[in-house]
């Protein structure tokens, strides 16, 4: 999860047991609400706008479509209607990812920009990438969710130049690695009730394995550009490998 922007696996929680983690579910009080009708959620600007803008970025983001791809090869085919929920969340993110349900929320009250919209989307999607594709311990094991988090703040432009320096901080060597260290511990901190050396300690115990794995980008795209050049070399090299 990244604060402002998205959170990653809650899963539900469990009543009477306040001392309890509750996985980030209180970040998303509409997780545990009755869905309401098509009909009156549609009157809701919120929500519409929502949808309008996940579309665009399904339809149009290089980022997304790369995963999108990605997961269908992997046997996960991504469905708008299915994975991806608009809602209202705290205040303090965008959306998340919950692997109880496979389910990607969007925070319809707290997205307001595509370009917000767009990193949100790829952000929970390369969580839900590493659901499909590996057996993630996101409610037991602290690693492999700091694992995923290190994974989406370096791929998802997250900790690209102009997002750090719109947060007002800057840096030279090495930036791009604090950046996405900073990312993941904060992100593990708002959805985990865990301190923050343990947080900070699973981060640094993974950091170098998670960090150097580059799926399914096969680089670290650091712009719309970059994105559509991995996009381009994924689809190739699928069809080099089907031609062996």
């Amino acid at each position: 999860m990244e604060d402002g922007e998205a959170g990653s696996s809650p899963a539900p929680e469990k009543k009477g047991a306040e001392e309890e983690d509750d996985f980030g579910y209180r970040l998303f009080p509409d997780r545990n609400k009755k869905q309401q009708s098509f009909l009156v959620r549609s009157l809701f600007t919120f929500h519409n706008k929502c949808q309008v803008m996940l579309r665009m970025t399904l339809e149009t983001n290089p980022y997304a479509q790369l995963l999108l791809e990605a997961m269908k090869q992997s046997g996960c085919t991504v469905f708008n209607d299915r994975h991806f929920s608009c809602e209202n969340c705290d205040g303090c993110v965008g959306g998340g990812f919950d692997a109880a349900t496979s389910q990607i929320v969007l925070c319809q009250n707290n997205i307001r920009q595509q370009s917000h919209m767009n990193r949100v989307v790829t952000h929970e999607l390369i969580h839900a990438f590493d659901h499909c594709r590996a057996h993630v311990d996101w409610f037991k094991n602290v690693k492999h969710l700091a694992c995923s988090e290190i994974r989406a703040a370096s791929l998802s432009g997250d900790c690209t130049l102009m997002n750090e320096i719109a947060r007002f901080k800057f840096g030279l060597k090495g930036h791009h690695q604090t950046c996405v260290r900073d990312r993941a511990i904060r992100s593990i901190l708002a959805v985990r009730k865990v301190s923050k050396e343990t947080a900070e300690k699973a981060v640094d115990e993974v950091f170098d394995a998670c960090f150097n794995d580059l799926e399914p980008f096969g680089r670290i795209p650091h712009s719309k550009t970059d994105a559509r050049r991995a996009f381009r070399d994924f689809q190739n090299r699928d069809r080099y490998n089907a031609n062996l």
